[in-house]
């Protein structure tokens, strides 16, 4: 696993997200995976017979993780792949207009001028 892809990153309860007390979806939210992925591994531990590891785990981390706050995950969310580009897109055709606006006063008769009076 690249380490790079956790830093900065912090394990929350997310209890707005969750089913008990939001341990789950503040797991799947570290990890980047689905909640429900992270639900189903939890049931299915339960049921293989890691019974008691799993809620003793669970009741720890409820315990010890300290809920998310409100305004972390408006801060902390990643711009999607078309967001991106939308924004390059946009940032590319502002640019594209400056660079002819720039060109049509280099190529003017006013840009001239002033380099001519410039070398008097």
């Amino acid at each position: 696993m690249n380490s790079s892809r956790f830093s900065g990153k912090k394990l929350w309860r997310i209890p707005q997200q969750g089913k008990v007390k939001g341990v789950c979806a503040g797991i799947a939210r570290y990890l980047d995976v689905p909640v429900t992925l992270v639900r189903v591994i939890v049931v299915l531990s339960m049921v293989f017979g890691l019974f008691m590891f799993t809620l003793i785990a669970y009741i720890v981390l409820s315990c010890v993780l300290e809920s998310m706050p409100l305004h972390a995950d408006q801060q902390a969310a990643p711009l999607r792949a078309d967001e991106l580009l939308d924004a390059l897109s946009s940032e590319m055709a502002q640019n594209e207009h400056q660079l002819r606006q720039l060109e049509r006063y280099v190529t003017s008769e006013t840009f001239s001028v002033r380099s001519r009076f410039r070398q008097l």
